[in-house]
């Protein structure tokens, strides 16, 4: 009986862990997009077009993570690649592990 309970306490704190790590991961990436967000609308501010190459690579690097995004073609100037960046977190805003 005692190791009963102590295997259900096991699986529910294994539970909580695993919930815990994604909702923090999902935390993390959202930071990292409002940074890449932040970074694209200052040089749309400054009328700029181009994507520079590390915030390329660094989308592409995103895209490669997400899954929300499916096949997403790799955008070619800022306001696409904004407009990418919102879909994706607008993504993980509304499929949230378990109610923070």
């Amino acid at each position: 009986m005692i190791e009963e309970a102590c295997v259900a306490i096991e699986t529910v704190e294994a539970r909580d862990r695993r919930l815990r790590e994604a909702k923090y991961a999902r935390r993390n990436r959202m930071r990292y997009i409002d940074h890449l967000l932040n970074e694209l609308e200052m040089l749309n501010l400054a009328e700029r077009r181009d994507v520079p190459n590390r915030l390329s690579t660094a989308l592409d690097r995103l895209l490669t993570d997400c899954e929300s995004v499916g096949e997403a073609a790799r955008p070619a100037t800022v306001v696409e690649a904004m407009d990418l960046l919102y879909e994706i977190q607008d993504g993980l805003m509304f499929t949230s592990p378990e109610d923070d």
